[in-house]
């Protein structure tokens, strides 16, 4: 039949030999019940023992920014530019950018005194103590200088603004969602602080600026005496006016008991509409956006690929003629 005798038996005799290697491995081998209890136990004893030494490397960290903090602090004190008033904007200003440590307040004031000095002398020295800029007119070289020195003053503020619009925008887009999901909860019989911590837990990863903040609420609302102090708090970590409606809402319906479900719908339906509307106000703006890009670069080349050939073809005729003549 066309098949090996000796070649099929030598593959049957390989595999029985396999087999038989195989128990005696099985029968020979004693499994130590504990061997792999033991092998977990000393696993998280590592780690463990890795959390403590993280832990304790956190902690040393914390107590050295503390110290630098209130070596930073009693020096803006000794110079009598910390005011209260500043720290209290600054540190609002970091929690709306989404930077929870309160020290940080300090480190921008005193950005704002040390970058205008850092900076203003390195552009001076550039400015008037070398030739670089010699061609430059006395007016020109103290604007830049003046340019310099309120760009670097406001720079830690630009920065933190622009982290806070970014963070808005973020929270803005989920906003509509969440809201359907406390929706949702509300229906279902979940109280306030569960249906946040729930809405937090599903939105974490598509809306986790969103989530982070749903996240406090529930944690303030379980554990602080007023719940209305909870729902400001969230107001004002956020810089979004309709952050601050939905906290109006829920303080209406703790303090008056309206029904939150159907007050939420409302705010859900009136932010998928402004969403919508920001959506197609983008889209209109395309065309005029799209102008200057279409005479500057798209216009120049459809004109060298539709006349070119026609003014080479013109160039060969004016030669051809040329030469005949």
């Amino acid at each position: 039949m066309g098949v090996d005798v000796i070649w099929v038996a030598t593959v049957l005799s390989g595999v029985a030999t396999f087999a038989v290697m195989l128990a005696l491995y099985a029968a020979l081998t004693v499994r130590d019940p504990m061997a792999k209890r033991v092998k977990s136990l000393n696993d998280r004893r590592e780690q463990l023992k890795a959390g403590i030494t993280a832990s304790t490397k956190r902690r040393a960290k914390l107590v050295q920014r503390n110290e630098t903090t209130d070596r930073i602090r009693n020096l803006l004190q000794s110079m009598k530019v910390l005011q209260d008033d500043q720290v209290k904007v600054a540190q609002i200003k970091l929690m709306q950018a989404g930077i929870r440590s309160k020290d940080w307040a300090v480190a921008v004031i005193f950005g704002r005194l040390v970058t205008p000095i850092i900076l203003g002398l390195l552009v001076g020295w550039y400015v008037y103590g070398t030739d670089q800029v010699a061609h430059w007119s006395p007016l020109k070289r103290y604007l830049f200088l003046a340019g310099t020195l309120v760009l670097s003053y406001k720079a830690p503020d630009i920065y933190l603004k622009n982290k806070i619009q970014k963070r808005s925008d973020a929270i803005r887009k989920g906003l509509p969602d969440a809201l359907d999901l406390l929706v949702i909860c509300a229906e279902a019989g979940l109280t306030v602080d569960a249906a946040f911590h729930r809405v937090a837990k599903e939105l974490g990863r598509g809306y986790p600026e969103l989530g982070d903040e749903f996240a406090l609420t529930a944690i303030e609302l379980g554990f602080l005496t007023d719940r209305r102090q909870a729902f400001e708090n969230l107001a004002m970590r956020v810089d979004l006016e309709a952050i601050k409606g939905v906290v109006t809402t829920m303080i209406q319906t703790e303090k008056y008991g309206t029904p939150l479900a159907s007050a939420l719908r409302v705010l859900s339906a009136e932010f998928r509409n402004e969403r919508m509307m920001r959506a197609e106000e983008k889209a209109a703006r395309l065309p005029a956006i799209m102008t200057v890009p279409l005479i500057l670069f798209i216009l120049p080349v459809l004109f060298i690929v539709i006349l070119g050939p026609a003014a080479c073809s013109i160039k060969d005729t004016l030669m051809a003629g040329g030469g005949v003549g």
